[in-house]
């Protein structure tokens, strides 16, 4: 096999580099939510009346008049028409959000093969993720040789079946002139890496040629698809991303049986537990469990929320509607 010599890279500071040329992207409609197909539950026949109506408009034949239901397809039913984020915005917010990923280099040592490192990040105003590289990390010395890599992100590295970005680039040293504004930018999301002075540190951009993604993994809603860099830049951030975490984290702390009450009313799919997981300006992720067994549903709003007042009002809506009338 013939061994292709890549481009050198000489790390000192210059200014960026520009892509030219468009790279087409392609994408499904949604990243659907995950469910398992083959999960069936036995429905107490005493449901609310929107549950009996996705009931019967999934049920035929004998099914109809059957107590054990295939709770895949209520899910389905319910999940397939379920407003979510562009992947394009989603893929957008979990770059910004995130910290860590798996940077790929081109070996020094073992030449034509990948050497993987996990790497802390951050993203500056345009979305193009930055490092804090020593020169004495052996991914800087193979940046050197060869400035082709990738960054790999997911956004739960435990769950299979979420999203997981890879962005396709070339590292390019940040100039002087960027590099106030890029220390600013990576010090917002790592406060303490008070390393990045270090003489032997300096700020690298990794310049998105293609960023590549995929969702579901392992289960029905199998996603993948890709975006050019101009596609990623002229999208932005998701404005509730920014507020997603505390709200969140008082839903789950202080009204569990309110979010539950509003999953059962909104998505009309039983459930015993609901616990918020992911949280955006059209709706919000949770993990739900029912007879023992837990599966993921999206929980649209009525509106979009355009802030922090939105959401906390959209939610009000949602319960007070959930809840029985007298």
């Amino acid at each position: 096999m013939a061994t292709v010599t890549p481009p050198s890279l000489t790390f000192q500071f210059r200014p960026r580099n520009t892509f030219n040329g468009r790279i087409g992207f392609r994408f499904p409609r949604s990243l659907a939510s995950s469910f398992n197909p083959r999960l069936r539950f036995r429905l107490p026949f005493l449901m609310s009346a929107s549950t009996e109506s996705t009931s019967q408009a999934v049920a035929s034949g004998d099914d109809a008049n059957s107590d054990e239901i295939d709770i895949s397809k209520l899910i389905q039913a319910h999940q397939e028409k379920a407003a979510r984020l562009l992947p394009a915005e989603e893929i957008r917010t979990l770059l910004d959000q995130s910290v860590r990923g798996m940077l790929s280099t081109f070996s020094r040592s073992f030449e034509g093969y990948p050497s993987g490192s996990f790497v802390d990040f951050a993203c500056d105003a345009d979305g193009t993720p930055i490092l804090a590289v020593s020169s004495l990390a052996e991914h800087a010395k193979n940046l050197a040789t060869n400035p082709k890599c990738s960054l790999l992100v997911a956004k739960e590295p435990e769950d299979r079946g979420t999203l997981v970005v890879t962005v396709h680039g070339d590292a390019v040293p940040v100039s002087e002139e960027d590099r106030p504004a890029v220390r600013a930018a990576y010090l917002s999301k790592h406060p303490n890496a008070f390393w990045v002075d270090f003489g032997d540190f300096q700020f690298v951009y990794i310049k998105p040629k293609v960023i590549r993604y995929v969702s579901g993994v392992a289960t029905a809603s199998l996603g993948s698809g890709e975006l050019s860099s101009e596609e990623y830049k002229a999208t932005q951030v998701d404005p509730i991303a920014q507020f997603a975490k505390p709200v969140m984290s008082h839903m789950n702390r202080d009204h569990t049986e309110d979010t539950k009450m509003i999953v059962r009313h909104w998505t009309s799919i039983p459930v015993d537990s609901a616990i918020m997981l992911d949280l955006d300006s059209l709706g919000f992720n949770v993990k739900a469990s029912y007879q023992g067994n837990s599966f993921k549903l999206r929980v649209p709003f009525p509106r979009r929320a355009e802030n922090r007042k939105d959401v906390k009002t959209l939610i009000v809506e949602m319960l007070e509607a959930a809840k029985p009338q007298v």
